[in-house]
């Protein structure tokens, strides 16, 4: 077949990496329709993917392909000139037109977005005279012609997993694979190990998969090491600037690929686009509008985010609480902070931020209980609550310590980490001691001390936030101070201190007339009379606030009072109903387990209760291990873990006891929740775990797709034809609003659906 004359060879100088599921989708609409158009933000490789396919198309002799780039085209006139030229040479390859049963033409058109007017009715004039021809278009938004078919790109498959499975994630990650082949092109032998498999992970999320930056970075391992490409990613615009020699001026750097699509945007756009950058957490329609401010009117917002999705400089997240979010790549919103600053706009916008997210973490200093609503628009503006943090500067400024504790909030629902922990003490250190706000980044600090185990520090902070709020005389956060405090002491052993304060709460909620609040302070009394061995007062305080706090707070709220209703059953003898409050306890904080260290215990002081005392001493085990040897419970319920301990010991062979012991100790996250929701032995571990809306057909396909398998080598395994496997595949990737089989692959590895043999 004769070489295009126009545009670009069809055969690359580089490797294509992954794309096989897109490959496969876009010939097929190509099949269907006249007209396909890859969108996608920049650097997503949507020419790469339009030149493999007419590559493959034209090896593949089912179209006569050629490809006419755009970049350097600036009018209609130029336009149509390249176009008609491109097909007369097209015409002439294939004896003016396809036989029967010959080929067809297909005509890439490269980088169209800045001529969307001038291809559109071009293409509206000839596609209904020449049937025999299909066009490939490439463009940051869609034609918006009729009967066009529109493929979004996405960036390639990003590695999943914790640190302890980042090797595993790697392994299955298509952006991960175009690192590493490009790094060997300037580090020959450069190889994926256990060692550096963290930091090259770290490096392709932060790139969002896409090809252009991580091909880039691939080429700084001859300079730098591994560690510094990833902290020099907080300015990758200034670092990724080494593009294909080959390539045009837009893929000579991130940052000039970026300015070119920044230049095509409206005014307003522009404006909106660089207000939306100070928000790495994301953001929704009110947030947007909020940060346009004077710029942009607030109708305008919904109008301008659509313009700036389909120019794809935002992308939707998964949907929350019934309304749209979005956010932007990380590479295009450091693009956009750049222009941000540039027009001085900077200092404004983040005054606006810090408006927004202070009067969203107001509630905290208001209400007794924390309102689940409060916690979900806290818990989704996560990320813009941590930047925010970061950035501010002015020791003056008392809002940080109310935007601080609303970190902790947010942070203490998920499962703390020690880096948030030591953002917080940085705003209350920095910040003014005393003030109307002290109080809320105190009970923060407190809590996250309480994690730690530093008891005396978590009293510590507990004690001057009561003190605080007493100067304040406010009694819904006072309530709430002191049910945390109480807590404390109970933890410390301190019983007296730990009774009075939950008396006092109780007179305050009483006062408020706050039923959640009362209830929560009952349970607290009722652990006390369940250590005093008065079980009818206990059984008495549960059984009329339990029913109530499940409706008022969130599940995984609900953990300490599950347990302290598993632990009167434990003392009345009912071995099952037990174990029924310690698992629901464990569900409701399951990817916490730090959290969950006394639902463990009191799963394994009911599995030796019940002499199963292997069982027991793994848990016993795990969860000393999981809490850092902390005493979660107080003396009390360490006396009944020893107790159990003892008896496994006397029950056991010291083989047995090792061995146990052992066990529990190495146990991964999802092994203890496997034992300790008695699914280890079953073998259903992995359904009890996992929770996924695909069939189990489906599943069986999924298990297949991670094992390696092509189509036809799964359609072979499950007995049924290729076209059924397909239309699995297709249905999955749907479902689970997925791209790629390697996107498959990757959410099952996250997920550890089951890998065994399907026969």
């Amino acid at each position: 077949m004769n070489a295009p004359v126009e545009g670009a060879p069809l055969i690359q100088l580089s490797s294509f990496l992954g794309r096989a599921d897109e490959t496969v989708e876009v010939s097929r609409l190509l099949h269907d329709a006249m007209l396909v158009t890859l969108t996608g933000p920049a650097g997503v490789g949507k020419s790469r993917l339009a030149l493999e396919i007419a590559g493959q198309a034209q090896r593949g002799r089912r179209f006569e392909a050629a490809v006419v780039q755009l970049r350097q085209v600036s009018d209609a006139g130029e336009l149509r000139q390249r176009v008609m030229r491109t097909l007369d040479a097209l015409a002439s390859a294939s004896q003016h037109g396809p036989a029967p049963g010959g080929t067809s033409q297909l005509l890439v058109l490269d980088d169209c977005e800045h001529l969307l007017d001038e291809c559109g009715l071009l293409l509206g004039r000839l596609l209904p005279r020449l049937g025999h021809l299909k066009v490939l278009a490439t463009s940051r938004e869609p034609l918006r012609l009729p009967g066009e078919a529109v493929f979004s790109v996405a960036g390639l498959a990003m590695p999943q997993g914790d640190s302890h499975t980042a090797l595993a994630g790697c392994l299955r990650s298509d952006a991960v694979r175009l690192f590493l082949d490009r790094a060997r092109a300037v580090v020959p032998g450069f190889q994926l190990t256990e060692t550096n498999a963290a930091q090259i992970g770290e490096i392709c999320r932060r790139l969002d998969g896409l090809p252009l930056p991580t091909e880039m970075a691939a080429r700084l391992i001859g300079v730098f090491p591994l560690s510094e490409i990833v902290s020099r990613l907080d300015d990758p615009l200034s670092l990724l600037t080494s593009g294909w020699r080959l390539a045009d001026h837009r893929h000579q750097s991130l940052r000039a690929s970026l300015d070119w699509g920044y230049e095509l945007l409206s005014p307003p756009e522009q404006s909106l686009f660089r207000r939306l950058s100070v928000l790495p957490g994301g953001f929704g329609a009110d947030g947007a509008a909020t940060l346009a401010g004077r710029v942009n009117e607030p109708s305008e917002v919904p109008d301008l985010l659509v313009a700036l999705k389909t120019k794809s400089l935002i992308v939707p997240c998964a949907e929350q609480n019934g309304t749209a979010r979005f956010r932007m790549m990380e590479c295009i919103r450091s693009h956009g902070h750049e222009r941000l600053v540039a027009e001085k706009e900077d200092t404004d916008t983040y005054e606006r931020m810090t408006s927004w997210l202070t009067s969203l973490s107001q509630p905290l200093q208001e209400q007794a209980v924390v309102q689940p609503s409060t916690l979900r628009s806290l818990v989704e503006e996560r990320g813009n609550l941590v930047h925010l943090l970061r950035r501010l500067s002015d020791d003056t400024d008392e809002r940080q310590q109310l935007l601080a504790g609303a970190v902790a909030a947010v942070e203490l629902s998920r499962g703390p980490s020690e880096g948030t922990a030591q953002l917080v003490s940085s705003v209350l250190n920095r910040a003014p001691r005393m003030s109307r706000y002290s109080s809320i980044a105190l009970e923060g600090m407190a809590a996250f001390a309480a994690w730690r185990g530093d008891l005396g520090t978590a009293l510590c902070h507990a004690g001057q936030a009561v003190e605080v709020e007493r100067g304040y005389d406010r009694h819904p956060i006072l309530g709430r101070l002191l049910l945390l405090r109480s807590a404390l002491h109970a933890m410390a052993n301190e019983r007296d201190n730990a009774v009075a304060d939950l008396q006092e709460c109780c007179r305050i909620s009483h006062g408020l007339g706050d039923e959640t609040l009362h209830a929560l302070c009952r349970i607290g009394l009722a652990w006390h009379k369940l250590q005093d061995g008065d079980l009818r007062c206990a059984e008495q305080a549960i059984a009329e606030a339990l029913p109530l706090l499940r409706t008022r707070i969130p599940p995984q709220q609900l953990r300490m009072t599950l347990v302290t209703a598993g632990m009167l059953a434990l003392e009345q003898g009912d071995l099952p109903t037990a174990e029924g409050y310690f698992v629901e306890s464990l569900r409701n904080s399951a990817d916490h387990l730090r959290e969950s260290v006394v639902a463990i215990e009191g799963l394994a002081v009911t599995a030796a209760r019940a002499y199963q005392f292997e069982k027991g001493l793994q848990l016993i085990e795990a969860a000393t291990r999981i809490g850092g040897g902390i005493s979660w419970g107080g003396a009390w319920w360490r006396e009944r873990i020893q107790t159990a301990r003892s008896a496994a010991f006397k029950a056991l062979t010291t083989r047995r006891v090792d061995a146990a012991l052992t066990a529990g100790r190495v146990m991964r996250h999802r092994h203890v929740l496997s034992i300790a929701l008695g699914s280890e032995s079953t073998g259903t571990a992995t359904e009890a775990a996992v929770d996924t809306p695909l069939s189990r057909r489906e599943q069986d396909v999924v298990t297949l797709v991670v094992q390696g398998l092509s189509n036809r080598q799964i359609a072979a395994r499950m007995h049924v034809s290729v076209r059924t496997v397909e239309t699995h595949l297709r249905h999955i990737r749907t479902t689970l609003g997925l791209r790629s089989r390697a996107h498959v692959a990757a959410w099952a590895a996250e997920r550890q659906i089951a890998t065994a043999s399907i026969v």
